[in-house]
C-alpha cells in the first residue's frame, strides 16, 4: 500500500528572500504557525539568526525552519538555495522579497548615480530572475511565485525614478513569465505602504508610525499562496 499522504496533509514548503525583518520575516511568521516548511534568506546574518529563533518557537517542527544567510545577487547563494531546496522536496512556493531601494534620500533622475541604479536593478530585477531560473527544476506543479512589487512601479513620483523603474521591470518580467510557464501561478503582488525600515529610508527623518505594519498586507499573501487565482498583478489589500 502506498504511503504517500494525499495532497492536503503534505507539509508545503516556501522559499523567502529577505525574511529577517518586515514583510518578509511577516510572512514567515504566518505561515511557521500555520506548519510550512520555510526556507528563509537574508544578508545579514544576525538579524536572520534572530528571525529563526522567533519562528522556531511558532513552528510545530523546529526543523522545518531553515535559515541560510547570503546576498541573492550572489551566484553561489543562489546555489545554496537550490541545493536546499532540492534537499527537501522542491519547492510550493517562491517568494522574492528581497530587494534594493538605492540612495537616501532618494534622487532625481538627472541626478541619479548611475552605479548606484545599477545595483538597484540588479537587486530589484536580475536577482529575482535568476534564482527563479536556479530554482526552476524544484517548483513543483503549480507552485505559485510571488514577486513582491510597488505601486511606484505603475505611479510616476518624484525621486522614485530608480526603485519605480526597476520594479516596473519586475512586473513585465513575471507577465512575461506567466505567459510562458502556465504551469506555476505567478503573481506580482504590491503590498502597499508599510511601516519598513525600507519606508523609513526613503523618508529620512519623517514620522512613518501612521503607516501600516507589514502584517496587514499578509492575508493578502496568504490568499495569493493557498487559492487558486489565476496569474496576474494584485494588490494586497485588496485580496485581504
Amino acid at each position: 500500500m502506498s504511503t504517500i499522504q494525499p495532497p492536503h496533509t503534505q507539509t508545503r514548503t516556501a522559499l523567502i528572500t529577505g525574511a529577517s525583518q518586515g514583510l518578509g520575516l511577516a510572512l514567515a511568521r504566518r505561515l511557521a504557525t500555520d506548519g510550512w516548511r520555510l526556507l528563509l534568506d537574508a544578508r545579514t546574518a544576525g538579524t536572520l539568526a534572530s528571525a529563526h529563533s522567533q519562528l522556531v518557537a511558532l513552528a510545530p517542527d523546529p526543523s522545518l525552519i531553515v535559515t541560510i544567510a547570503g546576498d541573492v545577487t550572489n551566484p553561489a547563494h543562489r546555489e545554496a538555495l537550490a541545493a536546499a531546496a532540492r534537499e527537501v522536496g522542491g519547492l510550493d512556493a517562491l517568494v522574492n522579497n528581497a530587494g534594493a531601494l538605492g540612495p537616501s534620500p532618494l534622487p532625481s533622475l538627472l541626478t541619479y548615480p548611475l552605479d548606484a541604479l545599477e545595483a538597484v536593478y540588479l537587486a530589484n530585477v536580475f536577482a529575482p530572475l535568476a534564482l527563479i531560473q536556479t530554482l526552476a527544476p524544484t517548483l513543483k506543479q503549480g507552485a505559485r511565485i510571488l514577486n513582491i512589487t510597488s505601486d511606484a512601479g505603475v505611479e510616476a513620483y518624484p525621486g522614485w525614478g530608480g526603485y519605480g523603474s526597476s520594479k516596473a521591470a519586475l512586473e513585465q518580467l513575471s507577465n512575461v513569465l506567466a505567459v510562458e510557464q502556465p504551469e506555476w501561478r505567478v503573481y506580482w503582488v504590491d503590498p502597499g505602504d508599510m511601516r519598513t525600515a525600507m519606508h523609513q529610508a526613503a523618508f529620512p527623518g519623517e514620522d512613518i508610525s501612521d503607516r501600516p505594519l507589514p502584517e496587514e498586507s499578509v492575508p493578502g499573501l496568504m490568499e495569493l499562496l493557498t487559492a487558486d487565482l489565476p496569474s496576474g498583478r494584485y494588490r494586497a489589500h485588496d485580496l485581504a
